[in-house]
C-alpha cells in the first residue's frame, strides 16, 4: 500500500517540530548540567562532610529529568499551551543578577545558615502581621519574603536550585488546569501563594481568555508580580491562604505552586479547605510542589534538603501525603503525579447535592 503524502504544511510542522526538538533538549540539557554542578559544589561547601549522590541515584535523577522534558514537549504538542514558553527561559536578566549581587547573596546565605540565624528579618518590618510560621527567612534567603530584594532575586535562586527546571515543573500544572476549565468561556483561576507571577505569567499564555487572580501574604512580592504581570488583567490580593476574600463558589479552578512544603501541617488543610470552599462544584484545586517520599529514588534528595536549607515544615511534608490530605478535607476525583523533583496533585470539589 502507498503511504499517505503529507502535506507541505504538515511536513512543515514536523519539520518545525524536530528542530524544537533538538533546540530544547541543547539548551535546557546543557543548562541542568551546568547548573546541577555548580550547586552540587554549592551544596558541598554549605555541607562539607555529607556524602556524595551514589551513581545510581544519579542516573535515576537523569532518567526522571529526561521524562520532565518530555511532558514539556508533549504539552506543546497537545495545544495545552504554546510553542512559545518552551523558549521564555530569561538567561540574559538572571546573568545580569548573578555578578555581583548573586555571589553576594550567596555569602550572606553561607553566613545566616551557619549562625542558624532563621529570623534575620528586615528591621521596620511590622511581623505582627504575619503568622509565626511565615516570619522567618526560608532557604536562608536574606529578608526572607518581606522585601523587594527578596522578590528580585526569588526567581534566580530557584532556577538555580532546581537546575533550571523550575519553570518546567511549574507548567506541569497547566494541562489539569486547561482540561478543568474546558467550554467555560471566561473562566476565573485564583493562583494562591503566587509569589513573583511566574505561574501566573505562563497560564495567561496557555489560556488568554482566563481572567486571573493572584494571592501573596507578601506585599513585594505582589508589588514584583504586578510590575511583571503590568500588561495582564490580574486582580490581586495580598492576603494570606487561610482565608481568602472571595465569595464561596466564585472560582473555576484554583491553583497553588510551591506553597504547601512551606506550611505546617495543620495549616495547610486550613488553605485546602479555603480551595475548596472558594472553588465551584466541579471545579479544580491544582497543586504544584516539592515530590514527596512516595517519588521512586528521591528519598536522599529530598531527606537533605532540609539539612542544607531553612525548611522547618519539609520533613513533616515529605510524610503528609497531599492527596490524602485533600481528601481529608473534602475534594474527590485526587489525581497525583511526579515530574522531577515535583508533584503535581488534583483534586475535584464534589458537585452539589
Amino acid at each position: 500500500m502507498n503511504k499517505p503524502v503529507m502535506s507541505p504544511r504538515a511536513l512543515l510542522d514536523q519539520s518545525q517540530r524536530g528542530l524544537d526538538r533538538q533546540r530544547y533538549m541543547i539548551k535546557h540539557g546543557a543548562l541542568a548540567a551546568l547548573l546541577g554542578s555548580m550547586a552540587g559544589a554549592w551544596h558541598t561547601a554549605l555541607e562539607p562532610g555529607a556524602a556524595p549522590p551514589t551513581r545510581r541515584e544519579i542516573e535515576g535523577l537523569r532518567r526522571s529529568l529526561e521524562a520532565l522534558f518530555e511532558a514539556d514537549l508533549a504539552n506543546v504538542r497537545d495545544g495545552i499551551y504554546p510553542r512559545a514558553l518552551l523558549h521564555r527561559f530569561p538567561t540574559r536578566r538572571y546573568l545580569k543578577q548573578v555578578v555581583p549581587e548573586g555571589l553576594v547573596e550567596m555569602g550572606r546565605i553561607f553566613a545566616r545558615r551557619r549562625r542558624g540565624a532563621c529570623q534575620d528579618l528586615p528591621e521596620g518590618e511590622d511581623l505582627s502581621a504575619y503568622p509565626a510560621y511565615y516570619a522567618r527567612n526560608f532557604h536562608w534567603q536574606t529578608d526572607g519574603w518581606l522585601s523587594d530584594r527578596s522578590a528580585r532575586y526569588y526567581d534566580l535562586s530557584v532556577e538555580f536550585l532546581f537546575g533550571g527546571t523550575a519553570d518546567i515543573m511549574r507548567r506541569m500544572g497547566i494541562r489539569p488546569v486547561v482540561e478543568g476549565i474546558a467550554g467555560v468561556s471566561r473562566p476565573r483561576v485564583l493562583d494562591l501563594a503566587c509569589g513573583t507571577g511566574r505561574f501566573l505569567a505562563q497560564l495567561h499564555e496557555a489560556v488568554p481568555r482566563a481572567r486571573l487572580y493572584g494571592l501573596d501574604l507578601s506585599p513585594h512580592y505582589i508589588r514584583h508580580a504586578r510590575r511583571a504581570l503590568e500588561r495582564v488583567d490580574v486582580g490581586w490580593l495580598t492576603e494570606n491562604a487561610e482565608a481568602v476574600p472571595l465569595d464561596t463558589g466564585s472560582m473555576d479552578c484554583v491553583t497553588s505552586v510551591f506553597l504547601f512544603h512551606e506550611l505546617p501541617r495543620d495549616v495547610r488543610r486550613r488553605v485546602m479547605a479555603e480551595a475548596l470552599r472558594v472553588v465551584r462544584p466541579g471545579g479544580r484545586f491544582v497543586i504544584v510542589d516539592s515530590a514527596q517520599l512516595d517519588a521512586e529514588g528521591l528519598a536522599p534528595f529530598l531527606e537533605r534538603f532540609p539539612v542544607l536549607y531553612h525548611e522547618p515544615y519539609y520533613k513533616s511534608y515529605l510524610r503528609d501525603d497531599l492527596g490524602a490530605a485533600l481528601a481529608e478535607v473534602g475534594f474527590e476525583g485526587i489525581e497525583s503525579r511526579t515530574h522531577f523533583v515535583s508533584k503535581v496533585v488534583v483534586g475535584v470539589k464534589p458537585q452539589a447535592r
